[in-house]
């Protein structure tokens, strides 16, 4: 699962970028130049390798915020966590996740609220579980449409408060968000 998510990912980031209100500045295959220093490249970025940003987006993105875990139970919800957690970081990605969680307890009857830190650990992991079992087959479908509309509303967000990520805005309402 991960090696298409991976490919879809480098594909809609495509190549070199350097937009000039891209605060992350140069990026190539969607990897900022910040992140592939931390990761040990010290060449161009313009000649920053598609093999080298594979292994980048599998560590950073799918296994350090235990992803993976979540993929076991609700392969939806993880394959939209990790698309966020590229685009936002997977601080914020797992946070919604925590929050739509949250709401959809129906007043914690179902399980207990959990932190909002941003980290899939044992509680939000038992609060997946126990979502999926009592809404049954149509409840990823839901929790997914809720991740995303908290997503959206952070685009509109960020928009509203930066104008100059108004050059993104369309695009991310387009390919980031279905």
């Amino acid at each position: 699962m991960i090696d298409e998510l991976i490919d879809a990912v480098i594909d809609r980031e495509g190549g070199y970028s350097n937009h000039a209100a891209d605060r992350g500045g140069a990026t190539r295959w969607g990897i900022t130049e910040a992140v592939a220093r931390a990761n040990g490249y010290v060449g161009e970025m313009r000649h920053f390798a598609r093999e080298a940003a594979a292994p980048i987006y599998r560590r950073l993105y799918w296994q350090r915020p235990r992803y993976d875990a979540v993929a076991e139970r609700a392969p939806l919800i993880a394959a939209e966590l990790f698309d966020t957690g590229v685009n936002m970081g997977p601080a914020v990605a797992t946070a919604f996740l925590q929050r739509a969680l949250n709401a959809l307890n129906r007043g914690a009857r179902d399980y207990p609220d959990i932190s909002l830190d941003g980290r899939v650990g044992p509680q939000t992991l038992a609060a997946l579980d126990l979502f999926l079992l009592t809404r049954g087959a149509g409840g990823e479908t839901v929790l997914l449409k809720a991740i995303e509309a908290l997503q959206g509303e952070r685009y509109l967000s960020l928009a509203e408060r930066r104008p100059a990520n108004e050059a993104f805005l369309y695009g991310w309402l387009a390919n980031r968000l279905g």
